[in-house]
């Protein structure tokens, strides 16, 4: 029997078995997989198709792995534990406050993101469907205040609308992607007729690295499954195996959808405005002229996005709640939540076309606490406590491999701030 697993409303616990692993593999994919599917065709424009997929796949194994780290870190700690317990005990302050201060940004830039992204496709689904056309700024304020209720409520309650979520995605992703699947051309997939070398492309992988990086952060999380399903080690980790691959197989087959109907120039007026979801999905319409895929590519945009909204909106309830030391309690909670919730929702009503800039400047600040903190983390965790319930293979190796791959992002990121990475053609 687990301990201090939660499974009931509002934080309580009970002596009942453990939840089964499928909720938390799909909270995990439900966060990976949402908004970055409509990112990762844009920042892809550049190196295109191969390196687009060779990108997302190395990405996927560093930050599977780094995940593993912060869980064989976090056993060695209380359940509901989060980042500013774990990492003021093993780095010390000075990272602590590094690693709180990039947790918070990157939960609450996140949170933005969603909902600017939740307001731009509920837009463009409503005007597509019915006609009417709402002003963003309310059509995020209702995106957001209605997801936030169930992060307010449980973990319990995110499992079971997040898995609800991510059974509609994967329907309606496929109807969606079957059709422009079908209709897709290797010339545009492969931008033969540029007759352009793989060497030509790779330049461009840069600038993009710090989006996949986003694409595939889940870590938050963690604490959050430990808190749910108690000290399950396996549990857990069959969870992150199973969301993040299952992440990594739609951004895939979704890029073949995407970068095999637009080509690489059409993408310059969708990057002109900021990445817009609703644009990126007007374009793939006019492509294949198929109004039934399309409909069916809305209906997954909004599931992705409140999907992906609810999994990062979890994370950065529990750390604050964790960080501010507030009860489990109804009460609790709902100070929990307006800490949460309030800061990202004025940003998505005051400025709304922000998405693909917020994802960015998130890849840049995850990089600490998804790659770096946590190769050095467990470094310092394996040395004070042996960490016998749970340890990452691969030994000092791995654990160099990916603070290494954080800096190569932090770096990439920070070059292309200045404008010294080519982006698009």
């Amino acid at each position: 029997m687990s301990e201090g697993t939660q499974v009931g409303g509002l934080g309580k616990s009970t002596a009942t078995v453990s939840p089964s692993f499928l909720g938390g593999a799909m909270i995990i994919a439900g966060t990976a997989v949402g908004a970055g599917m409509f990112s990762v065709p844009t920042v892809s424009a550049g190196m295109w198709s191969i390196w687009a997929i060779l990108a997302l796949a190395f990405t996927w194994f560093c930050m599977l792995h780094s995940g593993l780290m912060i869980l064989e870190t976090n056993l060695n700690y209380p359940v509901g534990s989060s980042f500013d317990t774990m990492v003021k005990d093993t780095l010390g302050t000075g990272w602590n406050t590094v690693n709180n201060i990039a947790v918070a940004f990157v939960g609450y830039i996140l949170c933005y993101a969603y909902i600017s992204g939740g307001g731009s496709i509920v837009v463009h689904t409503l005007d597509a469907t019915l006609g009417v056309a709402p002003p963003q700024m309310l059509a995020g304020l209702i995106f957001a205040l209605g997801l936030a209720f169930f992060v307010w409520w449980s973990t319990k309650a995110v499992d079971r609308i997040t898995t609800i979520l991510l059974g509609g995605m994967i329907i309606t992703f496929f109807m969606s992607v079957t059709g422009y699947t079908f209709n897709m051309k290797a010339a545009v997939f492969f931008d033969s007729d540029n007759g352009m070398g793989m060497g030509s492309y790779f330049p461009y992988l840069f600038a993009a690295m710090p989006f996949c990086l986003a694409s595939f952060g889940y870590h938050h999380n963690v604490p959050s499954l430990m808190k749910y399903y108690g000290k399950e080690p396996k549990k857990i980790l069959l969870c992150l195996g199973t969301g993040t691959f299952l992440a990594l197989v739609l951004y895939i087959v979704w890029l073949f959808a995407t970068l095999g109907n637009i080509s690489r120039a059409d993408f310059g007026p969708i990057i002109e405005q900021g990445g817009n979801i609703g644009v990126l999905v007007e374009a793939l319409g006019r492509a294949v002229e198929n109004t039934s895929a399309s409909n069916m590519l809305s209906a997954f945009g909004n599931m992705a996005v409140a999907s992906s909204f609810l999994g990062v909106a979890l994370g950065l309830f529990d750390f604050l709640a964790d960080f501010l030391k507030f009860y489990d309690s109804p009460a609790g909670r709902a100070k929990t939540a307006a800490v949460t919730f309030v800061p990202p929702l004025i940003g998505g009503i005051f400025f709304p076309d922000g998405f693909i800039i917020a994802i960015g400047y998130a890849g840049l600040a995850a990089t600490v606490w998804t790659a770096i903190v946590p190769a050095l983390m467990v470094r310092v965790s394996r040395k004070k406590f042996g960490n016998p319930q749970f340890r990452v293979w691969g030994g000092e190796a791995l654990v160099w491999v990916i603070f290494g791959f954080g800096i190569l992002v932090a770096v990439s990121h920070i070059l292309g701030m200045f404008n010294a990475l080519p982006v698009y053609p």
